[in-house]
């Protein structure tokens, strides 16, 4: 799971008043976000060009890192906040023929990461049967790995349905912005075998940016939810007894030929707004003009307008045991 907030392009009504929605319970608030997210599994990989930018780029990261190395094909890897599979293929290059368990939230994004996953294997199956001798090597290894199967977990990372220290590596892409920080990295290193490292991709305060700014023209409601620093993370983890290793802020940009566009691509991946404060009337035909003027100024040479993502990248390890003494 993934993203942000905004509201789609309005119908053609009156401009309404922006009272602000009731503030929202811990409980109602997960199921707001699994909700949108049910609803947005069916077409989310169409609008998802960011999602996909932003999994290789946490591959890279590891790979810089040098993390995989201490990943072995008996251990487990959790994909936690899986969407629609986005991070399979990742993984499978970060550390192939492991144990893999993806989770999320939306019993919808699980059905579509099974069928992401059986695509895969598919085609590996195809690619085995150019030789027999080549196909029967690479279903051993198939089988010996673990890779062929793929444990669907529909759970929350504030809650993770999992035993405690049995996960040597955690793969987060685009979901803990949704959670509390130091809740879910809680729940990270409980997880967590001693010695095993989570890689984290989530999104920091300039992300929609651009947003915020033209919806502030119209109306003092939120538009996005609440984003946390980069230090705010390391904090969050280093509380809850994880080790910082590496952290890396970056900018990537989607982008549309027009407002509108841009709007439904957000709302295409299930980043509707579920937290309090939020504006309950749709916007009228004036305020929707004043909030298209406002974006303007943000179009972009090519004619496009943008939205900017910042991403913060995190490698956390839970500390193993120090040694008796003698």
């Amino acid at each position: 799971m993934h993203e942000a907030a905004a509201h789609p392009a309005p119908p053609a009504a009156p401009d309404a008043a922006a009272g602000a929605a009731p503030i929202m319970t811990p409980r109602a608030r997960r199921q707001g976000i699994r909700n949108a997210f049910e609803r947005a599994a069916a077409h989310y990989d169409e609008a998802a060009l960011i999602q996909r930018e932003i999994c290789s780029r946490l591959r890279a990261f590891a790979v810089g890192l040098d993390l995989q190395a201490g990943v072995s094909i008996d251990d487990t890897v959790l994909d936690a906040g899986c969407g629609t599979g986005f991070g399979f293929a990742e993984l499978d290059q970060l550390c192939p023929g492991t144990t893999r368990i993806a989770l999320d939230l939306a019993p919808s994004m699980l059905a579509q990461a099974g069928r992401r996953h059986e695509r895969a294997r598919a085609r590996t199956n195809r690619a085995q049967s150019a030789t027999a001798a080549a196909c029967a090597e690479s279903a051993r290894a198939h089988d010996a790995g673990g890779s062929s199967g793929l444990l669907a977990v529909c759970g929350d990372l504030e809650h993770l349905p999992l035993a405690s220290g049995r996960i040597a590596l955690i793969w987060s892409s685009l979901a803990i912005q949704w959670c509390e920080p130091g809740r879910a990295l809680a729940e990270c290193a409980r997880v967590l075998a001693p010695g095993g490292v989570a890689l984290v991709a989530t999104l920091g305060p300039r992300t929609l940016w651009e947003l915020r700014e033209a919806f502030a023209l119209i109306d003092g409601a939120r538009h996005t939810i609440d984003f946390h620093s980069a230090t705010a993370w390391v904090r969050a983890a280093q509380a809850a007894a994880l080790t910082p290793i590496a952290h890396e802020t970056l900018e990537l940009h989607a982008s549309a030929p027009d407002l509108r566009g841009l709007l439904q691509d957000i709302k295409r991946i299930g980043a509707a707004t579920v937290d309090g404060g939020r504006r309950r009337q749709p916007l009228g035909r004036a305020a929707w003009t004043r909030l298209q003027d406002g974006y303007e100024r943000h179009r972009r040479s090519d004619g496009r307008l943008p939205a900017t993502y910042e991403v913060i990248l995190l490698a956390l390890r839970k500390p193993a045991p120090s040694p008796p003494s003698r």
